[in-house]
């Protein structure tokens, strides 16, 4: 188990980690209007929300795991201080443009349909929710035998967890889509043709109705 400031320094010093994370952002950032508030969900250590505070962005984080939001007070403590960004304890108080997920947050669910419920109450009309997702189809997880073991299970359900401390769970993206309707629609999906054999995550970009 990693401590809040192992995992920071660890994906901080990853490449592969290091370039989906600034595709993140970016994509992130270009959607959002200039001073929109955004909700950081599943915050980690705060990199992202650091990011969009920088950018003129008012940000909220929400962190459940206690190591990891140890070390987020402690890594933007100058933008708490300076009111530019507000850990919550829950994120159903907040009311924001926008709600970010980066590295898996949202493979931690087994069912999103009451999550993207509650989103709905978070998010403005015509606001967005931002997913980054574990992709079920890269072929780079094919020499594992879990993998293997549930490609009937995603063909035929879109969905299979793996038994593990973690609790991750892979979905196909048409069962986080229905599980996020009515509230919000599937506006965009990376990546598309020959990326789903071979980037290991994806996004999702949800439009709140």
């Amino acid at each position: 188990m990693h401590t809040g400031e192992q995992y920071h320094k660890f994906i901080l010093a990853s490449p592969r980690d290091r370039v989906v994370r600034d595709r993140f952002q970016k994509m992130a950032l270009d959607l959002l209007p200039a001073g929109a508030d955004v909700l950081d969900f599943g915050a980690g250590t705060g990199i992202d929300a650091k990011a969009y505070a920088a950018s003129g962005h008012p940000t909220f984080v929400y962190e459940p795991a206690e190591a990891m939001r140890e070390y987020l007070l402690q890594y933007c403590r100058d933008e708490i201080t300076r009111g530019t960004l507000i850990a919550v304890g829950s994120p159903l108080p907040c009311k924001v443009h926008a709600v970010t997920a980066n590295f898996a947050v949202l493979n931690h669910f087994a069912d999103h349909a009451l999550l993207f419920e509650e989103l709905s109450r978070v998010v403005h009309q015509g606001g967005f929710v931002l997913a980054n997702m574990l992709n079920p189809y890269y072929l780079g997880d094919a020499r594992y035998g879990w993998w293997r073991a549930n490609a009937m299970n995603l063909l035929r359900q879109g969905h299979y967890a793996i038994t593990s401390e973690s609790g991750i769970h892979r979905f196909a993206p048409r069962v986080v889509a229905r599980a996020a309707a009515p509230y919000f629609r599937l506006e965009r999906l990376i990546p598309r043709g020959f990326g789903w054999a071979t980037d290991l995550y994806m996004f999702l970009l949800f439009r709140r109705i």
